[in-house]
């Protein structure tokens, strides 16, 4: 049985505890070595840059913050790493970066790892494509208090499905400040932040006389964690490009 050897930018984060923790209990999995400014107590060694590390491995998850792109990037395609990023928040030029490398590496990109949350993307797709412009399209989702960015990286994901097919669609976030009817082409976007919400997004399908709600639940981070290691097990695999949750849901 083949051990996939994995290192973790943010090991010691959210999100990479949570990798790491899931990895020690499945087979198939070893994790190597992380990196991270605050290390912590792991069972591996952990280094506060990617230049000292020494350990050999299969496939670099991130999962750290999006302004150490350049420096990960750099790093992962002088080893030739199948990479994948779990982080949020990129800026044009990191993403723009980020296409660039996946010239030379394998690259899993996605804002939310869980492979629940990327069905529903493409239920999203469907709904959208046979609702037809009939139906208003509103997403609403929640998050514990400590989150950076809002929206949530996955309300846009779900955002970006319905562009995908209705073309004309515009993102509008919250109204408090227009007083007007709303627009026909309309996507609005609403965030809510408390308490220690995991991830709550709802896509609200509405038309006359009728709503379609299609929605997705996170009860731990855990859900993410597992389809973090699922994409690195397709990314091990691949040949260098930029892939998305979605290939690896196909």
């Amino acid at each position: 049985m083949r051990i996939l050897k994995i290192m973790i930018s943010g090991c010691c984060g959210r999100l990479g505890s949570a990798v790491a923790r899931l990895a020690a209990d499945r087979r198939g999995f070893e994790v190597v070595c992380g990196v991270d400014p605050a290390a912590g107590d792991t069972p591996f060694p952990v280094y506060s840059s990617f230049g000292g590390v020494k350990e050999t491995c299969d496939v670099l998850i991130d999962a750290s913050h999006h302004s150490l792109t350049p420096d990960l990037l750099a790093f992962a395609a002088e080893r030739g790493l199948p990479t994948v990023i779990c982080t949020t928040g990129h800026t044009d030029p990191e993403t723009e970066m980020i296409v660039a490398y996946s010239k030379k590496i394998p690259i899993l990109k996605s804002r939310n790892m869980s492979i629940g949350v990327n069905l529903l993307i493409e239920l999203v797709k469907k709904a959208a494509q046979s609702l037809g412009e009939g139906f208003d399209v509103e997403i609403v989702e929640a998050h514990h208090s400590k989150k950076l960015d809002a929206p949530s990286g996955t309300a846009l994901m779900l955002a970006d499905a319905v562009k995908s097919v209705r073309e004309e669609a515009e993102y509008v976030y919250d109204r408090h400040d227009v007083r007007r009817e709303r627009g026909e082409n309309e996507v609005g976007i609403h965030s809510i932040r408390g308490g220690t919400i995991v991830g709550e997004h709802s896509v609200i399908f509405a038309g006359r006389d009728e709503v379609i709600t299609l929605s997705h639940s996170a009860g731990s981070r855990d859900l993410f964690a597992a389809g973090a290691l699922k994409a690195a097990e397709f990314a091990a695999d691949a040949a260098p490009g930029l892939y998305t949750m979605a290939d690896v849901i196909k």
